[in-house]
């Protein structure tokens, strides 16, 4: 199986290690620098959030505090595209709104 890593990456992920703990597809990812982490084997794989029912692509406005104009929330990989985690949910910026891209379950740091 091929997969995607990122290279080269000294620090260790963990419960304690400051990022992001988000449940991705049975087990749990790092939200570090806009990259979500999988250890795995020796090395951190690259995973995406998968446009799905759950994380849709779609225009689905709402309202947003911040516009996510140099707002400080962190990016996710999602399908193509990058979104903003915002209150547990992930945002796309599109014209003058923001759509909802769906819940992720995030653990507190």
């Amino acid at each position: 199986m091929t997969h995607t890593t990122h290279e080269p990456h000294s620090h260790r992920h963990g419960e304690h290690c400051g990022h992001q703990a988000i449940e991705h597809e049975g087990h749990i990812d790092y939200l570090h620098e806009g990259h979500l982490h999988f250890p795995h084997e020796g090395h951190y794989d690259e995973h995406v959030i998968a446009v799905s029912h759950q994380n849709p692509a779609a225009c689905a406005p709402t309202s947003c505090a911040c516009g996510h104009q140099a707002c400080g929330h962190e990016t996710v990989p999602h399908g193509d595209h990058r979104d903003y985690l915002y209150e547990g949910r992930l945002h796309f910026p599109h014209g003058d709104h923001c759509d909802d891209h769906g819940p992720l379950t995030v653990h507190t740091r």
